[in-house]
């Protein structure tokens, strides 16, 4: 087993489509998709860009308003996840700063509980 710190990965700051106060830093990576930890500072601002595959954001700690193509904002706190499809323009904001985890690919996200292995209940 190893044990890994979101904090202490290797972040970089992200400015592309008008985001501010916005880094990512590597966790993971297949063929399919790749994972990785985000963190959004007080104010911070994902700009609006189309996910490049199915995306899920997954909300550890703090807040975030989301926005999809639709354009209506929901507000997520930890345990929350946003799932945006392949293309669709998406935006991210966080009030109060923000960390998370984004995987992003070809991802077949079911219905919540529809897809759990056997072997994991």
């Amino acid at each position: 087993m190893r044990i890994l710190s979101l904090a202490d990965l290797p972040h970089r700051s992200i400015d592309a489509h008008g985001s501010r106060g916005f880094s990512v830093g590597a966790f993971g990576i297949s063929a399919d998709a790749h994972l990785v930890a985000v963190t959004l500072a007080p104010g911070g601002v994902i700009g609006p860009h189309p996910a490049n595959g199915r995306q899920l954001l997954v909300v550890l700690s703090g807040e975030a308003e989301v926005a999809g193509a639709e354009g209506s904002v929901r507000r997520l706190t930890a345990g929350d996840a946003a799932v945006w499809e392949p293309g669709e323009v998406h935006e991210t904001r966080s009030p109060t700063g923000m960390l998370g985890m984004i995987v992003e690919g070809d991802l077949d996200i079911g219905a919540p509980g529809e897809q759990v292995d056997p072997g994991d209940v």
